[in-house]
């Protein structure tokens, strides 16, 4: 069991690598990677591809992750079965004191 859980974990940072270095490769401005390769001439031959295929690899890692994520708890149990219980102290009584029944505190 624990080398499924180690494959799928592998898959998952694999795919936040891939999907961290597709995310920075895009532009926020709309521009990305499809601007650096040829300017205003570039946007008539083929540009809008570049973008749509940016945004669905970003779609398709991020529902990869997603995916591998609920199949790799489904398939390895509960996560509090693959982590290790700590455990807890034992319980410590305090001393109880005893104070004689006809003594009052003492009031200031």
């Amino acid at each position: 069991m624990s080398s499924i859980f180690t494959l799928f974990m592998i898959l998952i940072i694999i795919a936040s690598i891939l999907l961290v270095i597709i995310i920075m490769a895009q532009n926020p401005k709309g521009g990305g990677l499809s601007g650096t390769f040829g300017g205003a001439s570039a946007a008539n031959f083929g540009v809008q591809r570049t973008n749509d295929f940016m945004e669905k690899a970003t779609w398709t890692l991020g529902t990869t992750i997603v995916v591998l994520i609920f199949l790799s708890i489904i398939l390895t149990g509960k996560p509090s079965q693959v982590a290790p219980s700590i455990p807890t102290p034992a319980k410590s009584e305090a001393p109880v004191k005893n104070t004689p029944a006809n003594q009052t505190p003492a009031t200031k």
